[in-house]
């Protein structure tokens, strides 16, 4: 591994992350027949962050609630690490890095949660309670979902790591199955993309934010420079996210397809990769947050645990009928 690309890969996550998040604020915008911002919105805001005062409530817990934007940022950059991006192979990877992923996923949220404790605000803390119980929510379905794709890839008889991204993503989970396990799949695939605004925070999914109810939720206290950063951390997390479902679901490449080679098959690759990206944060993200309105916090688990998780297990069978009939 080259240790010289890890800024270069953080400094591309976090421009891309921050330009799709400008694309999606104008998309919304357009389809609830609104002006919306400029596309550069999300870097201005930064900008502007970083530029205005660090306050830090008289009573919070002054380590705790300035370690938490920077341990959010660093895991989310993190993540990005483990998946290969822009058809290009991994930074960091090896035997077990899907388990290590969705453990670096869980964290900018309980980092969220640990500031907003920390606050000292009681708008904080109720935001903070409803973070840890939307985890609660959708780390089900979506640990089904993992461990389904993990199995199918291990069950299939292939002499690969079954938790490896770059083994999975190499050998698209859709040859590995019948007509039987593609509908299972597709279950999975959907259940991914529900997951995603739960993981990320986006509507309908934002009970712990909520301005309208709890003024802002477990960041109502955080302004400057560490809200800059829990913003970024935000941004690279839901690129992230979208990053591993293209990884798991839609790995493939157009430069063989086309018959490009060299720096061209690598801009193919990359172009490709984002379009792919986008794709799946229009309907996980864009389409979610303006179709939905906001759900209550006891919405919100229901959703993931009768409904998510369930159809997650439904995949799953489906799978392993189709294993089963091919052996």
């Amino acid at each position: 591994m080259n240790i010289l690309l890890l800024p270069a890969f953080a400094i591309a996550g976090i421009f891309f992350a921050l330009l799709f998040r400008g694309i999606e604020r104008v998309l919304a915008a357009r389809m609830q027949a609104r002006i919306g911002p400029p596309l550069v919105q999300p870097f201005i805001d930064v900008k502007k962050l970083f530029l205005k005062e660090n306050i830090v409530p008289k009573d919070a817990v002054k380590w705790i609630f300035e370690l938490m934007p920077v341990v959010a940022l660093t895991a989310a950059i993190a993540v990005l690490l483990y998946i290969p991006l822009f058809g290009l192979q991994a930074l960091l990877e090896g035997y077990g890095d899907l388990v290590l992923v969705l453990y670096l996923l869980a964290v900018p949220s309980l980092a969220m949660a640990l500031g907003g404790f920390a606050s000292s605000s009681p708008y904080a803390t109720v935001g903070a309670q409803r973070e840890i119980v939307t985890m609660l929510g959708y780390e089900m379905p979506l640990a089904i979902t993992i461990a389904s794709i993990a199995w199918l890839v291990s069950a299939a008889g292939h002499n690969v790591q079954a938790f490896s991204l770059a083994a999975i993503s190499s050998a698209p989970v859709w040859g590995l199955v019948g007509p039987l396990g593609i509908i299972g799949l597709l279950l999975l695939f959907l259940v991914m993309i529900f997951v995603m605004p739960g993981e990320t925070g986006a509507l309908p999914f934002d009970a712990a934010e909520a301005e309208t109810e709890i003024a802002g939720g477990l960041l109502v206290e955080y302004s400057g420079r560490n809200l800059a950063l829990f913003y970024v951390a935000g941004a690279v997390k839901a690129f992230a996210f979208a990053s591993l479902v293209v990884a798991i679901f839609l790995p493939w490449e157009i430069s063989g397809t086309l018959g490009m080679q060299g720096i061209l098959g690598n801009a193919g690759d990359a172009i490709f990769f984002l379009v792919k990206v986008f794709a799946v944060m229009f309907f996980g993200s864009i389409f979610a947050r303006v179709a939905v309105a906001r759900l209550r916090i006891t919405q919100i688990v229901k959703v993931y645990w009768a409904y998510a998780a369930i159809a997650a297990l439904f995949g799953l069978v489906l799978v392993s009928i189709d294993l089963i009939g091919t052996v």
